[in-house]
């Protein structure tokens, strides 16, 4: 993807077959990686600052009706979201932040912390 921009179908999807719902709330940084089958709930807000990497098959919600939970979605520059996680509504990824695959994230990580599981939980700081 690189910074090429995305073009979106009348249904939100992208050429890179991402899905973005509520366009108007999204945020796209530059340099940013997402992975196909990826989904980002926007009602909200979300964010994306610049050289994010998101894996496959992730979800990036800022509504979650089942737990009635709403607020915006802040991925910081230079995180990295292993595939098949899912990022609940109202949480900041820090800068530099690693997650792994398969975590549900419902707490906001700290810059430069490594977290994985379900639900994630901190495993190691970097530098």
């Amino acid at each position: 993807m690189g910074d090429e921009e995305p073009r979106y179908t009348e249904y939100g999807l992208t050429q890179w077959y991402w899905l973005v719902r509520h366009r108007e709330n999204f945020k796209l940084g530059r340099n940013v990686e997402i992975g196909c089958f990826t989904i980002i709930g926007c009602e909200y807000g979300v964010e994306i600052q610049d050289d994010v990497k998101i894996g496959y098959h992730c979800t990036i919600m800022s509504d979650s009706t089942v737990d009635n939970k709403q607020g915006k979605v802040l991925l910081k520059r230079g995180c990295k979201i292993g595939a098949n996680s899912v990022i609940m509504p109202n949480i900041t990824i820090g800068e530099n932040a690693v997650v792994g695959a398969n975590s549900f994230v419902n707490k906001s990580i700290p810059d430069n912390e490594v977290w994985a599981g379900t639900p994630a939980k901190r495993l190691k700081k970097l530098r």
